[in-house]
C-alpha cells in the first residue's frame, strides 16, 4: 500500500507539472482521473529521448543551464545534492539516476515554455499544454521540421505500440478532431478515423508487387540456396564474375540486386573452403596429405557443420510468409532480406576469414601450415581470436604430439615430412652430427630457433644413448622431467597456446638427459682417458715411448716404403711398449694403438709413410671421426718429422764429438791439411749449433706453447661441458688450435712449406756431417802406423773412400787426397748454411704477419737477439 501511495504522489505531482496548475497548491489538487490514466501511459509508454544514457553529461548540462541562468547559489547546491544522490548504491536507492535527472529537466525545460506561452496571448486565447490526452485514450508525436510546420511522428496505442501516421493524411485529420497548436511546433492528432493509413499501405504493397518479378521470399529461398553452393531458380553460379548473382532477366530493384550479391558472397566463400575439404579428401588415398593438414580440414568441417545448423534454422524461418507494413509483425518469425543480412553478419566473418587461411596453406603442411595460422591469429577482434584459438588447437594437435614424443622418446613419428626435425639414415659413427637436423622450412613462427635447437639436441640425446651407448636407463630420466613440470607422458598432453609449457618440458628433459649422457660417456666409455691415450702416443707426450720407437724403428724405416713390412713395424711398436712407461698404460688404451702405412709412391722411404693410429670404436668415433683422425694424422706427420729432424742432429752431434779426434793424429797432419780440417769442422759445428737452437726452441713452442697449453684449456672445457654438443665444440676448439698454432693451417701453407724445407736441410746436413767424419776417422786410420792394419780393414767397410786406392797411393798421396775431400766436403757444407740462413730468413720474415700471438713469441724466441734481423 505504500508504494500504491508514492506511486499516486508522484503521478499527482506530474500531472500537476504538465498542466502547470499554479493556482493551486499539490495537497489541495484533485487531478481528472483521465489524466491520472493519461499520466500513467505516459510513464509506462516506450517513448525514450533520442540521446545516449549519460548521468555525468546529464548532470553537466543541468548545472552548466543553471550557471548560464545566474544562478550560481542554485549550482553550487544542485552539485552537492547531485553528489549525494550518486553516491548513493544499494538496495533502497535509485538504480537509473541518468532517468531521475533527465526527468527533471524535462519537466524544468516544459515550466519555461508554458510560462512564456502565458505572457503571450497573442497565438491562443486558452491555457497552451504540451500533451493533449484524445477521446479514444491514444497519444501522438509531432515534431516541428525545418520549415516551422509541424510534421507528424508515431502514435501510441494501449498497448504502448507505435502506429505510424502518413504526413499526405494531415489535413483530413486536422478537420476530423480538435487540433491544438503552440509555439514549439507540436500538434496533437488522434487515431486515424477513416482508415486512411491502411488504404495507403495496400496501395504501396501493389506498387511493390509491379516493380518486382520475384517475392522477396522466393529471393530469400535462391540467397539461402546459394550459401550452401548450389544453385536457385533465380540466382544461379555466374562464371563471369566468379561469383552468385540474380539473373539479369529478373527485374527486382537495384538496392535488392546489390544486396543479393552481398548476401551471395558467403555462398563464394563456402564452395572455396568446401572444394578446398573435398580435394584434400581426394588426396588422403594417395597419402598426399600430412596428418596437420588432416587436423585443418576436420576442423574446417566442424565450423561447416555448425554453419549447416544455422541454414538449417534460417530455412525453416524463410517458409514463414513476409507480413506486409501495415501488419504488426515487428518480432514475428520469418525471414527477410534485410534479417538475413544481420543473420549471416558472424558467419561472414568467420567464413571470409577461413577462405583466407585455405588460399594460405594450400602449398603448405606440417609445421609451414601451423605457422601461416598462427600468423592470422594474432587479431584484436575477441571473435576472431576465440575462433583462430580453437581452431589451431585442432591442427597443432599432430606437431605437438611430434613434439612430445621426440622429446620424451625419442621417436620420430613423421611419415609426412612434416616435423621441423628431419632423420636420415645414416652409419652409427654419424648418427649425432649428421642424423639429424633442424628443417627451417617447417619450423612454425610460435616456436621459437632456441627452443627448436633444444628440442633437436633432446631427441638426439635419446637416440644416441639407445642406438650408440646401448643405454636404457634415459626412459627414467625423461619420465622425471614430465614429472619436474607437471606435464603427462601420454598423449595430447601439449597443445597450441601452452608455448610455456612446452618450454618447461624440453628444458627440464635436455637438463636431465644430458646429464646422464655425458655421465655414460664419461664414466662408461671413459672419454677422458681415451683423449689423455692419443695425446700421449699420437701427439708424442710419451717422451720414452716415442725416443725408444725412433731407435728401434729408425733402420728400417730408412728403406724404400715399399720393402717394409707392416707386420715388423708392428712387432717394434710392441717392443717399444714394453720397454717403456707405456706397458703400465691400460691395456684397452694399447690395444687401440695401432701402425698405420699411408699411400706411398716410387722413391718415398719408411720415413714418408709411417704413423700411429689410435682406434676409437662407438660411441667413442662421434667425437673421433674420421675427419678428427685424419687432422690427428697430420698433426703426427709433423710432428714425427720434427722428431726425426732431431733425432738426426742427435746423430750428427755424436759423430762430431771432439774427443773422436785423438791430439796425436791432429799434431802429424801436414799445416795445409790441419787448416782446412779446423775451417771445415768449425763450419760444420756452427751451422749444427743454428740448427739445434732453431730445433730446439720449435720443440719447445709446439709441444708446451700449443700442445701442453691447448689441452689443459680442453680439459677445462670438458669439465664445463653440459651436453655432447658442447663436448664435441670444445674437441673440435682444441683440434683447431693445435692445428693452426703448428702451421699446419690454411692460413700458414706458405709457412709450413719453408719449415718442412728447413727440415730437409738439417737432414741433408746430418748426411754431410756424416761423409765428413766419416773421411776424418778413414784418415786419421790410414796414416796412424800403429793401426795400420786394423784402419785397412775399417776403410773397406766405408761406402764414401775407395781404399784400394789408399792402399796403393803414398802418404804424400793420401795427403792430397784428403785436402780435396775436405775442401770438397767444405762447399758442400757452405752450401747447405747459405741455403739453410737464406731459408730460415725468410721463415723469420712470415712469422710477424701470421693471426696467431703465440707465433710471434716463437720468432722472439728464435731470434731474440735480433742477429737475423740486423743481418738481413
Amino acid at each position: 500500500m505504500e508504494d500504491d501511495r508514492r506511486v499516486g504522489d508522484l503521478v499527482r505531482e506530474l500531472v500537476h507539472r504538465l498542466h502547470n496548475n499554479s493556482s493551486s497548491s499539490l495537497s489541495n489538487s484533485k487531478p481528472n482521473p483521465s489524466n491520472v490514466k493519461y499520466a500513467t501511459r505516459i510513464l509506462s509508454s516506450r517513448m525514450t529521448p533520442s540521446i545516449a544514457a549519460d548521468e555525468a553529461a546529464m548532470a553537466y548540462s543541468i548545472k552548466s543551464q543553471l550557471v548560464k541562468q545566474g544562478k550560481l547559489s542554485d549550482a553550487l547546491s544542485f552539485a552537492d545534492l547531485y553528489s549525494k544522490f550518486a553516491s548513493k548504491n544499494g538496495p533502497g536507492s535509485v538504480n537509473n539516476k541518468w532517468a531521475v535527472l533527465y526527468l527533471l529537466k524535462v519537466i524544468s525545460e516544459d515550466r519555461k515554455s508554458n510560462l512564456k506561452l502565458q505572457s503571450d496571448s497573442s497565438f491562443s486565447g486558452g491555457l497552451p499544454t504540451l500533451f493533449e490526452p484524445e477521446t479514444n485514450g491514444h497519444l501522438a508525436r509531432v515534431t516541428k521540421d525545418s520549415s516551422g510546420f509541424s510534421r507528424l511522428g508515431k502514435n501510441l496505442d494501449d498497448d504502448g505500440n507505435d502506429d505510424a501516421v502518413s504526413n499526405d493524411n494531415v489535413n483530413g485529420l486536422r478537420h476530423s478532431n480538435s487540433t491544438k497548436f503552440n509555439n514549439g511546433g507540436v500538434l496533437l492528432v488522434s487515431k486515424d478515423p477513416e482508415n486512411l493509413r491502411d488504404i495507403a499501405y495496400r496501395e504501396f504493397a501493389v506498387i511493390v508487387k509491379e516493380e518486382n518479378d520475384v517475392s522477396e521470399e522466393v529471393l530469400v529461398r535462391d540467397v539461402l540456396y546459394a550459401c550452401q553452393g548450389i544453385d536457385g531458380k533465380y540466382v544461379k553460379f555466374n562464371e563471369t564474375i566468379d561469383g552468385y548473382a540474380l539473373l539479369d532477366s529478373i527485374r527486382v530493384p537495384k538496392p535488392t540486386k546489390i544486396m543479393i550479391r552481398k548476401l551471395c558472397e558467403l555462398g563464394w566463400l563456402f564452395k572455396k573452403v568446401k572444394g578446398y575439404i573435398s580435394e584434400s579428401m581426394y588426396k588422403f588415398q594417395d597419402e598426399d596429405v600430412g596428418t596437420v593438414a588432416q587436423a585443418f580440414c576436420a576442423a574446417l568441417q566442424d565450423e561447416l557443420s555448425e554453419y549447416y545448423k544455422l541454414l538449417a534454422v534460417l530455412q525453416s524461418q524463410s517458409m514463414n510468409p513476409i507480413p506486409l507494413v501495415s501488419d504488426n509483425a515487428t518480432s514475428g518469425n520469418y525471414l527477410s532480406l534485410r534479417r538475413l543480412s544481420v543473420w549471416f553478419a558472424e558467419p561472414m566473418v568467420k567464413m571470409r576469414l577461413m577462405a583466407v587461411l585455405v588460399d594460405s596453406c594450400k602449398a603448405l603442411k606440417g609445421g609451414a601450415m601451423a605457422g601461416a595460422i598462427h600468423m592470422h591469429a594474432q587479431h584484436g577482434d575477441p571473435l576472431l581470436h576465440g575462433f583462430m584459438k580453437r581452431l589451431l588447437r585442432r591442427v597443432c594437435s599432430p606437431l605437438f604430439e611430434m613434439v612430445r614424443s621426440w622429446v620424451l622418446e625419442g621417436e620420430l613419428e613423421d611419415i609426412f615430412s612434416e616435423f621441423f626435425v628431419l632423420g636420415q639414415s645414416v652409419k652409427a659413427e654419424s648418427l649425432w652430427r649428421e642424423g639429424y637436423k633442424l628443417h627451417p622450412a617447417m619450423l612454425p613462427s610460435f616456436i621459437s630457433q632456441s627452443l627448436a635447437r633444444r628440442i633437436l639436441r633432446t631427441g638426439k640425446s635419446i637416440n644416441f644413448l639407445r642406438v650408440c651407448c646401448e643405454d636404457r636407463t634415459w626412459a627414467d630420466a625423461a619420465t622425471q622431467a614430465a614429472a619436474a613440470t607437471g606435464t603427462t607422458t601420454r598423449r595430447g598432453g601439449l597443445g597450441y597456446g601452452e608455448t610455456d609449457a612446452l618450454e618447461s618440458l624440453v628444458t627440464e628433459a635436455a637438463k636431465r638427459i644430458d646429464k646422464h649422457l655425458m655421465d655414460v660417456v664419461y664414466n662408461r666409455y671413459r672419454f677422458k682417458e681415451h683423449c689423455l691415450a692419443i695425446k700421449r702416443y699420437l701427439l708424442l707426450g710419451q717422451g720414452d715411448f716415442v725416443q725408444y720407437l725412433m731407435d728401434i724403428v729408425g733402420p728400417e724405416l730408412s728403406e724404400p716404403a715399399n720393402t717394409i713390412s707392416s707386420f715388423k713395424l708392428s712387432g717394434l711398436l710392441e717392443s717399444a711398449i714394453r720397454s717403456s712407461n707405456a706397458q703400465y698404460d691400460d691395456p684397452d688404451v694399447l690395444d687401440r694403438l695401432r701402425v698405420k702405412m699411408m699411400p706411398h709412391s716410387s722413391g718415398d722411404r719408411g720415413w714418408d709413410v709411417f704413423s700411429l693410429d689410435y682406434d676409437a670404436r662407438i660411441p667413442l668415433n662421434t667425437v673421433f671421426t674420421g675427419s678428427i683422425m685424419a687432422k690427428y694424422l697430420r698433426i703426427f706427420n709433423f710432428l714425427w718429422k720434427l722428431r726425426r729432424v732431431e733425432h738426426a742432429l742427435i746423430g750428427a752431434w755424436k759423430t762430431m764429438k771432439p774427443n773422436l779426434i785423438t791430439s796425436h793424429f791432429f799434431t802429424k797432419l801436414p799445416k795445409a791439411v790441419k787448416f782446412r780440417l779446423i775451417l771445415t769442422s768449425r763450419r760444420c759445428q756452427v751451422l749444427w749449433n743454428e740448427m739445434n737452437h732453431f730445433l730446439t726452441n720449435l720443440q719447445y713452442y709446439i709441444m708446451f706453447e700449443v700442445l701442453e697449453v691447448s689441452w689443459a684449456n680442453f680439459s677445462d672445457e670438458m669439465e664445463a661441458a653440459k651436453d655432447l654438443d658442447d663436448l664435441l665444440a670444445a674437441h673440435d676448439k682444441y683440434l683447431h688450435s693445435i692445428v693452426e698454432k703448428s702451421l699446419l693451417g690454411e692460413r700458414s701453407k706458405d709457412l709450413y712449406k719453408t719449415l718442412f724445407m728447413l727440415f730437409d736441410l738439417i737432414i741433408r746436413f746430418r748426411s754431410h756431417a756424416d761423409r765428413l767424419y766419416e773421411g776424418i776417422y778413414e784418415f786419421q786410420a790410414r796414416t796412424m802406423e800403429d793401426k795400420k792394419m786394423e784402419g785397412v780393414k775399417h776403410s773397406r767397410s766405408k761406402k764414401n773412400m775407395d781404399s784400394d786406392s789408399w792402399e796403393s797411393e803414398g802418404r804424400k798421396a793420401i795427403t792430397q787426397r784428403a785436402g780435396d775431400f775436405l775442401k770438397n766436403t767444405g762447399q758442400d757444407i757452405d752450401g747447405v748454411s747459405k741455403e739453410y740462413s737464406l731459408l730460415f730468413k725468410g721463415f723469420l720474415s712470415q712469422l710477424p704477419v701470421q693471426q696467431h700471438i703465440d707465433l710471434k713469441f716463437l720468432m722472439f724466441r728464435l731470434d731474440f737477439t735480433e742477429f737475423y734481423g740486423s743481418a738481413s
